[in-house]
């Protein structure tokens, strides 16, 4: 049968393409398809949503796991690490202090699909910025080197004290305890 000898043939040809690919092609189409229609701002609204959401998510989760109430400082350092490597990014704890979290990052879990995609930096951010916010009542988070934005890694900082005069640092965002 020729459909079925066609199935055969393309099957066998050198294409990389997997699920792992094609879900980080969809989101990096979605996002930049958002990023046209509405605009960066406006796009990295939308996924600071959905990253709230996983962050809820993937706080209960570890706290769980931990089986604690709420994380301590190193707790939310391990966690934040540790769900990074599982999808595939290479965060590492640069310092850690009372007041705040540095992580690097050489690797985006998104890969090059994230390069030119700034607004999808906002699902580190809101992810990070929930589970830190959701353990210390509050958290804000910058990320002054994206790989999105062309630097060759992603810097990551966590604050837990605003500011004293309230100016966030720039690009920052806040984050609050949801109230239960």
């Amino acid at each position: 049968m020729v459909v079925v000898a066609a199935v055969e043939e393309f099957a066998s040809f050198d294409i990389s393409r997997d699920r792992d690919q094609f879900l980080r092609e969809l989101i990096r189409e979605l996002s930049g398809t958002l990023e046209d229609i509405v605009g960066v701002d406006d796009a990295a609204g939308f996924i600071s949503v959905v990253g709230a959401r996983l962050g809820e998510v993937m706080n209960a989760e570890y706290r769980a796991l931990a089986g604690v109430n709420s994380l301590s400082l190193e707790q939310i350092a391990a966690t934040l690490v540790d769900l990074k490597q599982r999808i595939e990014g290479d965060f590492k704890i640069e310092s850690i202090s009372a007041d705040r979290i540095v992580l690097v990052n050489s690797r985006c879990p998104f890969g090059e699909y994230v390069k030119g995609r700034t607004s999808l930096c906002m699902m580190t951010s809101n992810v990070f910025g929930r589970i830190a916010a959701e353990n210390t009542g509050y958290a804000e988070v910058a990320i002054p080197e994206a790989i999105a934005s062309g630097s060759n890694c992603c810097r990551v900082i966590i604050s837990f004290t605003p500011t004293a005069d309230n100016a966030k640092s720039e690009g920052a965002r806040e984050y609050f305890a949801s109230e239960r």
